[in-house]
């Protein structure tokens, strides 16, 4: 395969893998001003980018842009060695553009409709490769948007050329709308600068590089005699002098791969400017998308406090079902020793005495009684054991009043709609915009705070609805989690073996006790001759008041025991309390706009990633360039 081929196929493909990935990030925009700027954009883009196909083996069409009496006729003439177009320091500027190019070539084929040029054909070899235009002139009085102007002539025209040669003369080089024009014109186009005239004007290349250094890359100048070199051409003598310089530096530098190379240059120029673009509505959006993100943020903080606040009542208020709960962990990794049984004894108490009192009850009514208290008890431990049950969410959600949440949502609504983002999803994007493009300020708030009143407030209810339930469940998860670390802080053997030390020392007192006095002292000791006479067997008053300090210290061993794990379980829950008091756990609050945000950061990003992609296409695609072209930071 040739190489030309192989430049040709690149190109191609290039195009084709570009314009793709700005297709499907366009495609990607999320319902956001900005964002359906930019979409715009890329359409007009990919419009440009079928034309540029279309034109990919046609010769590089090279238009003359100029303001009045600057030469641009003559300029065209002195090329093509021929009067072509009609010439004038004073001619009028209303005037059809005109197309010099070989017979073989049709105006369709670079994409131009013929009616709209003054099409001449002529068979010469500077017009192998190239196309010339003689544009109008864009300096005019004419009013901009009527159709048929010098100026909607000119606007549509441009688009379908590749290479600019921008004349002007010592007088016109500072022209304001020329620059206007040119500055238009200049993306996905290269640049030759000619300055005219060169018979009576004094040479001010320098200058004009310095006036246009801010924004262009100039390239070559040149400075030329069209009349003259008309004159030459048509008596048959070669070019001379610069004009000579110009002519061979037109035929080499757009001929053969030198044009695919500036289609490829100007494409990518192209796409960098759509870029740099989209980058300027997205970042002077951004600023209010970030006010949102702020405003967010501090509305959750204040609902988190709130909701955490209201969980920490809560956990404070039903310690005794997470204390039983740890007793029972307690239990269960102490397995059977005397002070264990006794938590057991402890936890289970409830359904002791409830035993107690069905084991009293004489009468069906006494039953149906026992059954109501029982179920309602065991009802009662079962919601104040399961923080995840929705029940209890709807309970933490008590902490959240409507005025809070809808003085919320008023004013995020009301940074959302600064950013133009809403949480509406009833219109569509195209008559969401039209809809925001006829409302001001004021009645977009007052359009926010009706939607509001009628039905966001129980929109949001859902989302805080949802919010407290999920941060419920997460705290359950983080409470069975500060369970087991308790149990295993208080099961360790040092705390153990005090507890059940005293307990121990204390049954060991009281058999101790009973056991001498049945054993020793009312025989053993008489028979031993150690006493003179028996003691009498302790009785019932023995044993009552044995069990009565039994009970007393077993009450205070399991006051102290609970007081230990109470004091943790407080601690515990005031430090996840902190913990707590933060707007990630109720993100689900305006979750569609924080959503919103973060598909604009995306957007954002993505844009980002395609300009670094265009600039390392340029860099790697990148030759020596003679040709002036559009400069400055595009990303």
């Amino acid at each position: 395969m040739r190489s030309s081929e192989l430049v040709h196929l690149e190109l191609l493909a290039e195009v084709d893998s570009l314009l793709a990935e700005m297709r499907a990030w366009a495609e990607r925009a999320p319902n956001w001003p900005a964002a359906r700027h930019a979409r715009a954009l890329v359409r007009r883009l990919a419009e440009r980018a079928d034309t540029l196909r279309v034109r990919l083996d046609a010769p590089l069409v090279v238009a003359l842009l100029g303001g009045t009496g600057t030469g641009k006729s003559t300029l065209v003439n002195a090329l093509v060695g021929a009067e072509v177009s009609q010439a004038g320091r004073q001619r009028p500027t209303t005037r059809r553009p005109t197309l010099i190019c070989r017979g073989d070539l049709a105006a369709e084929r670079l994409g131009i409709t013929p009616d709209s040029v003054q099409v001449v054909h002529r068979d010469l070899p500077i017009l192998r490769d190239l196309v010339l235009v003689d544009c109008p002139d864009p300096d005019t009085t004419e009013e901009t948007d009527s159709p048929g102007t010098n100026l909607a002539r000119l606007r549509e025209l441009l688009p379908h050329c590749d290479v600019l040669l921008v004349a002007t003369t010592q007088q016109k080089y500072r022209s304001a709308r020329v620059a206007e024009e040119l500055a238009a014109a200049s993306p996905g186009a290269r640049l030759v600068f000619v300055q005219t005239h060169a018979d009576t004007d004094e040479d001010i290349r320098d200058d004009w590089r310095r006036v246009l250094a801010d924004e262009y890359a100039t390239g070559e100048m040149f400075f030329v005699d069209s009349p003259a070199a008309l004159a030459d051409a048509q008596a048959g003598m070669r070019p001379r002098g610069e004009f000579a310089r110009l002519v061979e530096f037109l035929s080499s530098e757009l001929a053969g791969t030198a044009a695919k190379r500036i289609r490829r240059a100007n494409f990518l120029d192209l796409v960098g400017e759509t870029l740099a673009a989209c980058r300027q509505r997205i970042d002077a959006a951004l600023p209010a998308i970030e006010q949102l993100e702020t405003a967010l943020a501090e509305q959750r903080g204040r609902l988190a406090a709130r909701l955490a606040g209201a969980m920490r009542e809560e956990l404070l208020g039903s310690r005794r079902p997470w204390e039983q709960r740890l007793l029972g962990e307690v239990a269960s990794r102490w397995g059977l020793s005397p002070f264990s049984c006794l938590l057991r004894l402890y936890q289970g108490l409830g359904g002791l005495l409830s035993s107690a009192v069905l084991f009293r009850a004489r009468t069906p009514a006494q039953l149906a009684l026992w059954g109501a208290m029982e179920g309602g008890r065991r009802l009662r431990h079962r919601r104040q054991g399961n923080l995840a049950d929705a029940a209890t969410a709807r309970a933490v959600v008590a902490g959240w009043d409507e005025g809070e949440l809808r003085t919320a949502s008023i004013i995020v609504d009301g940074y959302a709609v600064e950013a133009g983002l809403s949480r509406e999803e009833t219109l569509s994007r195209e008559e969401t915009l039209s809809r925001e493009e006829t409302l001001s300020r004021e009645e977009k708030l007052s359009r926010e705070e009706t939607r509001l009143a009628t039905g966001g407030g129980q929109v949001l209810q859902r989302e805080a609805a949802a919010a407290a339930e999920a941060f419920v469940a997460s705290a359950s998860a983080e409470l069975q989690t500060l369970v087991m670390r308790l149990a295993g802080r208080h099961t360790g053997w040092f705390v153990r073996g005090r507890y059940e030390l005293a307990l121990v020392a204390m049954l060991a007192l009281l058999l101790y006790r009973f056991g001498r006095n049945f054993f020793y002292d009312s025989w053993l000791a008489v028979e031993l001759g150690l006493a003179r006479e028996a003691q009498p067997v302790m009785g019932t008053d023995y044993f009552i008041a044995a069990g009565f300090f039994l009970s007393l210290w077993c009450g205070l061993l399991l006051w102290g025991f609970t007081s230990r794990l109470r004091r943790g379980v407080a601690a515990e829950v005031e430090e996840m309390a902190q913990r707590w008091n933060s707007p990630k756990l109720v993100a689900g609050i305006f979750g569609g706009l924080d959503a919103q945000c973060r598909a604009a950061h995306v957007f954002r990003h993505e844009r980002e990633r395609l300009a670094n992609r265009v600039d390392e296409l340029e860099d790697r695609l990148a030759t020596p360039e003679p040709l002036g072209h559009r400069s400055g930071d595009r990303v």
